[in-house]
């Protein structure tokens, strides 16, 4: 029996696809304990039904500076922790890691190929494939002694209590219900909102198809307006906790969304998705858990990928790799599943 710190801190989605390897190892091996430790906001992704797998949820605002982390390493110590899987590998982790193996404990971290994704997106290494964070997250727990075959299949499949919706969010089984979350971080990841509009336009003339819009808070503005505009668009923005937004998910037929958060939370409740590409690519290890290749919509550029995250500017200054994605493309892959 050891107790075992996993630490993901950020961002949303690569901590999403830490759910899938994490239950497994978790119910491959009951008898140890699995703390998490996360950003506050990412506590209901652990709800998996294990009693073995327990997140600790932080602000890291309320540990800033070396101070803050040994303030931070000093409530960890709290659990007795027997080992550290570091699945981050960030300066507050390496941190973190450091003090538990002066303590004398067990440490591993992840190895996130960086020098390998650094020569695809500079162009000196062919553009193929390159191993899925899922996988190295695996590698980090085989590594401290947790092999396991992959045996998660949905997030709600060993949970005891159903989540429902809220009243006022109606859902009609049998409609055709989209989900469409048009928002990424950055500008190189995030389809044009006026062709996405477009794209909503269309699917909006047929009286059987209803069309939920997923975003955050910040950007309900334009959701609401879009909703407002379009009879069949329900925006969910700010209205549903994380259980429930997943809980909708789980009841689409498909998803839209960028390379982005919702790709990867809808990839946990099995619902096919869509994702659209700009300046990221699907070969660099950040698709979503099972999706089919087949729905990444995306065009050939010399220049794509240039960028791992998607945090950098358009060299062009066009973003052609999103501005020349005609919204029929994206149209046509969705109604594959509207058949």
């Amino acid at each position: 029996m050891a107790n075992v710190l996993v630490i993901r801190l950020s961002a949303f989605g690569d901590v999403a696809m830490l759910v899938p390897p994490l239950y497994s190892v978790a119910k491959a091996y009951p008898n140890d304990t699995f703390y998490i430790l996360t950003n506050k906001n990412f506590v209901l992704l652990f709800d998996l039904g294990l009693s073995n797998i327990r997140p600790i949820g932080v602000d890291l605002a309320d540990y800033k500076g070396i101070k803050g982390l040994f303030r931070l390493g000093n409530l960890l110590r709290k659990y007795n922790i027997d080992k550290v899987a570091d699945v981050h590998d960030v300066l507050r982790s390496k941190f973190l890691r450091a003090y538990f193996a002066l303590l004398g404990k067990k440490i591993t971290h992840i190895d996130k190929g960086r020098k390998e994704k650094r020569a695809v997106i500079s162009h000196k290494a062919p553009l193929q494939p390159i191993k899925h964070t899922i996988d190295r997250y695996r590698d980090v727990f085989e590594a401290i002694g947790y092999p396991a075959e992959m045996t998660f299949s949905h997030y709600f499949s060993n949970k005891s209590s159903e989540v429902s919706l809220p009243e006022n969010i109606c859902f009609d089984p049998s409609k055709k219900n989209i989900g469409i979350a048009p928002f990424a971080k950055h500008k190189a990841k995030m389809y044009p909102l006026e062709k996405m509009e477009e794209v909503i336009k269309t699917l909006n003339t047929h009286s059987d198809v209803i069309i939920y819009l997923f975003g955050s808070q910040k950007e309900a503005e334009i959701m609401k307006k879009w909703q407002t505009t379009y009879n069949n668009v329900i925006s969910i923005a700010g209205k549903l906790d994380l259980a429930q937004e997943l809980f909708l998910m789980s009841q689409l037929r498909v998803m839209l969304s960028m390379d982005s958060a919702n790709m990867h939370l809808a990839s946990l409740v099995r619902v096919p998705t869509v994702s659209v590409w700009g300046a990221t690519h699907p070969y660099l290890g950040f698709y979503g858990f099972r999706q089919s290749i087949d729905d990444a919509v995306q065009i050939d550029l010399d220049c794509r990928p240039c960028s791992v995250f998607g945090n950098k500017s358009c060299q062009r200054g066009d973003y052609a790799c999103l501005n020349d994605i005609d919204p029929d493309i994206i149209i046509r892959q969705l109604q594959k599943y509207l058949k």
